[in-house]
């Protein structure tokens, strides 16, 4: 469905209930675009959650901010929550963002001797109009970012 895929992971400390438990809290998940940081040259995002704050199929998410002064945002709505397992979301809509365009996110928690096993998925398409190009050049980026970040919080969370 999408053109473009990133995948990582790392093995977690804690259960897989405890994992999923936290990773399911989208302010966790959302923490480093929340965040001014040099990957977001210097800008944020707010994130606005519905009644169902993520935690449930059809829940909708919202981000948005500025990016060199640029508005982004993009909603996404929860199509997958099996907990203590996955849990998987998609853009609802045309999303304004810079590197990437429309697309799928997601995690899987696997029970391990000692701990859980945590991959986190990214799949996307590039952004429309004359995005394309930046998105050529920093999109693999921006996902390895946006899924790297995650996978480390979440492991540094529970040492």
């Amino acid at each position: 469905m999408y053109k473009y895929h990133y995948e990582t992971g790392g093995f977690v400390s804690a259960g897989s209930e405890a994992v999923f438990d936290e990773l399911d809290q989208h302010e966790r998940l959302s923490a480093h675009m929340m965040q001014s940081s040099q990957m977001m040259a210097g800008g944020a995002m707010a994130l606005k959650l519905d009644h169902g704050k993520g935690r449930r199929i059809g829940s909708l998410m919202s981000l948005q901010g500025q990016v060199l002064g640029v508005p982004i945002g993009v909603e996404q709505m929860v199509i997958d929550h099996t907990p203590p397992q996955q849990k998987i979301w998609e853009t609802v809509g045309e999303p304004r963002l810079l590197v990437i365009g429309r697309y799928t996110m997601g995690f899987t928690v696997v029970p391990r001797p000692g701990g859980s096993m945590l991959t986190v998925f990214f799949d996307y398409d590039l952004p429309t109009g004359g995005w394309k190009i930046v998105g050529l050049l920093l999109g693999r980026f921006y996902a390895r970012w946006c899924a790297t970040n995650i996978v480390s919080g979440i492991v540094n969370r529970f040492v």
